[in-house]
């Protein structure tokens, strides 16, 4: 673990800091201090010699980058500070510039197109197709992908989310060796895959598939701290360009709390992460099984895959369907947290996700169920309508996302809004999938969500006007 060896070290030396950061190891923040401890503000350090550069790494940094691609089968790893949302930014970044085309499902995390915004790259969705009784999104159909291929031979790269939220996964090796016999780049949104590099008889994880470059929240499944993250970067991809992508917009002042708790947890993960998951998978199935033993909840696994739209499922995730319990997903995730204190994930529409990794235990998960349990018992509605069942619309694109959220705009009540063009995102948070983005049309099945999802209690982000009362549109069109 050379960051955290190297900052023991550091401490042995007694340095006096005439640098920043101003509290100079606590001593100028004692509430801060008395709140986070002296042994974390001690080593909340700036750059110097003997702890290296994050943004030009020559020693400690790079040995720890070294280990962190060998334990992740990359050819290179870059230590990332300013959360995965730098890491997916960086890796479309680095794969696309204004007017190149990159093929994606829709139901991407809006990182994936404030990169959009931000490059001027365009888009070419490829609409995932829907699960009707659990209404969620689902993966991108290898012909779906080989199509818009064919139809844009000319697109830099293509996106892939593995796993999704819900942890649906596409098949990931077809699609990316399809790709690179086309010529393009493969990029994979490993926001929520972190344990598909370290557990077993798990899904494939994008390195082992050959994607060019990958996105990993280690702090998510991984235990490190939360906004530390990896890019990995395989073949075919410079990776002096995408330091350099990374350095457009990540800190100069790279935080050693999270930059050691990368080094520290990778190495758990290297050394532990086939028991620590085998562990994890054991908890969320036995958490499946007593759920599914209730009634009313669905929670989903295997059972679903279908070789194409589920090509395979992340087994430590536990995502629970709540349709016929006659509520919303997000209505039993706002019981749980208000009247038993449990916070699990998200909920939305249909369905709650509890994230079980690393730090979780029997006892916990007992109380979940338990609470589960009589949630049905007391809030459980016979009359089910009124509910909608899908959390994913297909978007009609009229405008690239650059384009549009750069546009000159005006403000309009939602109920005003039926077919103008979006220029700004709507989206409930987690999971930060847009109901809306820059570019595409207001349709009035959309407004509806968005108000369905208001008035369940989702909260909702993204608009300009923070009461969600009006939507920002392109002028006169």
């Amino acid at each position: 673990m050379p960051i955290l060896e190297a900052l023991n070290e550091f401490k042995k030396m007694r340095v006096v800091p005439f640098d920043v950061p101003g509290h100079k190891r606590g001593k100028g923040n004692k509430e801060l201090t008395d709140f986070l401890g002296e042994r974390c503000m001690s080593v909340d350090v700036n750059s110097m010699k003997p702890l290296d550069n994050l943004c030009h790494p020559i020693s400690v940094i790079k040995e720890a980058e070294e280990l962190a691609a060998d334990a992740f089968g990359a050819r290179y790893a870059f230590f990332m500070v300013n959360g995965t949302t730098s890491a997916v930014q960086s890796m479309v970044l680095a794969a696309c510039k204004e007017g190149d085309k990159i093929i994606l499902p829709r139901n991407v995390h809006r990182s994936v197109i404030n990169a959009l915004i931000l490059c001027g790259a365009i888009p070419v969705y490829v609409n995932p197709e829907i699960n009707h009784q659990l209404g969620i999104s689902l993966g991108m159909t290898l012909s779906g992908v080989a199509q818009a291929i064919r139809s844009n031979p000319d697109a830099k790269a293509v996106l892939i989310n593995n796993p999704t939220y819900y942890g649906i996964c596409s098949n990931i090796k077809a699609i990316t060796e399809l790709a690179h016999q086309h010529g393009m780049l493969v990029l994979a949104d490993e926001a929520h895959g972190t344990h598909l590099y370290f557990g077993e008889d798990l899904p494939l994880s994008g390195m082992a598939a050959g994607v060019n470059m990958a996105s990993v929240s280690m702090h998510k499944s991984g235990g490190s701290l939360t906004q530390s993250s990896f890019l990995l970067v395989g073949e075919g991809v410079n990776p002096g360009h995408v330091r350099q992508i990374i350095n457009l917009t990540q800190t100069t002042s790279g935080s050693y709390l999270l930059l050691s708790s990368l080094d520290i947890s990778r190495k758990n993960l290297a050394v532990n992460g086939k028991a620590i998951f085998t562990k994890v998978n054991q908890m969320a199935q036995y958490a499946r099984d007593e759920i599914n033993q209730i009634g009313d909840y669905y929670a989903y696994s295997r059972e679903l895959i279908n070789g194409d739209t589920i090509y395979d499922f992340d087994v430590t995730k536990l995502s629970v369907n709540t349709l016929d319990l006659g509520l919303a997903g997000i209505e039993v995730y706002n019981i749980l947290r208000d009247e038993y204190d449990i916070q699990v994930e998200f909920g939305d529409i249909g369905n709650i996700l509890a994230y079980i990794s690393v730090g979780d235990c029997q006892r916990n998960l007992e109380r979940l169920v338990s609470a589960l349990a009589e949630i049905r018992r007391r809030y459980k509605k016979q009359d089910k309508s009124g509910m909608l069942q899908f959390e994913y619309i297909n978007p009609e694109v009229v405008v690239a996302p650059r384009e549009a959220f750069y546009a000159d705009k005006e403000a309009l009540e939602l109920k005003r809004a039926t077919g103008r063009i979006c220029s700004e995102f709507v989206m409930c948070y987690p999971p930060g999938i847009p109901i809306l983005a820059p570019g595409e049309r207001i349709t009035e099945e959309i407004l509806e969500s968005i108000a369905y999802v208001k008035e369940k209690g989702c909260s909702v982000t993204g608009p300009e006007d923070m009461d969600i009362e009006y939507l920002n549109v392109l002028k006169g069109v």
